[in-house]
């Protein structure tokens, strides 16, 4: 099994994140400028390192990473994730029972887990962010990235299974984090929109911000996550207004 990471700066979260997949066969680690010595930390923890000098997105780049994987199956992690031993022990027993052609009926090609996040100390249950299945796990050659500068994910026409264990999440080391990734992935967000001819209104962009609220602080229970569940409502409804908002001033630089 291959294990394959992008990382930009990582150096809080290297380190812990590679000792979590040490079990695997190799490890590909793809950095895209780091000045922190991620990639020294990297290197010290036996992960092979390649250097990209440009950024073409999150698809793209760990499309990147997964075609310099080796191993007949690839698991990809981001450098703020954990696997935790149960999901070490889960991984290892579904990729030896493919192994033996002991899968019991349509064998499974991709495998998906649940993801649980901390946010400001506290594990996040709620709000749209429990089970957060993402999947991660698939034979190489059978599934690939979207090719899409945000939010990306795997895309496969195989069988799915889905595994029980879980990855822990550390996301955000502050609000300042959140607060910049909110920022950027605004940014991205509209660029795509606007690229796709979807146009908006400022009445629009307060309402898109007004249902995630309602979404997720009182439909996705976030009231549940105490203080810190209210903290990410507002957070995500910000996020809204602001992918809407600035897609609204591309569409004024281009009239219709």
């Amino acid at each position: 099994m291959s294990v394959i990471i992008i990382t930009l700066n990582e150096k809080a979260h290297i380190a812990e994140c590679l000792d979590s997949v040490a079990f695997a066969d190799e490890i590909i680690v793809v950095d895209s400028g780091s000045t922190d010595g991620t990639r020294d930390i990297a290197q010290s923890k036996g992960a092979k390192v390649v250097l990209t000098d440009d950024w073409p997105g999150f698809g793209p780049q760990k499309n990147r990473a997964l075609d310099l994987a080796t191993g007949e199956w690839v698991l990809s992690i981001d450098a703020d994730e954990r696997v935790t031993p149960e999901l070490k022990a889960e991984i290892e027993s579904v990729l030896w029972a493919a192994a033996m052609g002991s899968a019991q009926g349509k064998p499974a090609f991709a495998y998906r887990m649940p993801r649980l996040s901390n946010f400001g100390g506290r594990w996040i249950r709620h709000s749209g962010w429990w089970p957060d299945y993402v999947l991660r796990l698939f034979k190489r050659g059978t599934a690939r990235f979207k090719e899409v500068a945000v939010h990306e994910s795997v895309v496969t026409e195989h069988p799915v299974a889905t595994l029980k264990s879980h990855f822990l999440h550390y996301p955000y080391a502050n609000l300042e984090q959140l607060i910049a990734k909110i920022n950027h992935y605004s940014t991205e967000a509209a660029g795509m929109m606007h690229a796709r001819g979807k146009r908006t209104s400022v009445l629009g962009a307060w309402g898109h911000a007004s249902w995630t609220f309602i979404r997720i602080y009182l439909l996705r229970k976030g009231f549940l996550d105490g203080r810190e569940g209210f903290i990410l409502a507002a957070m995500a409804a910000a996020g809204n207004f602001f992918r809407y908002t600035k897609l609204f001033f591309l569409n004024k630089q281009q009239p219709k």
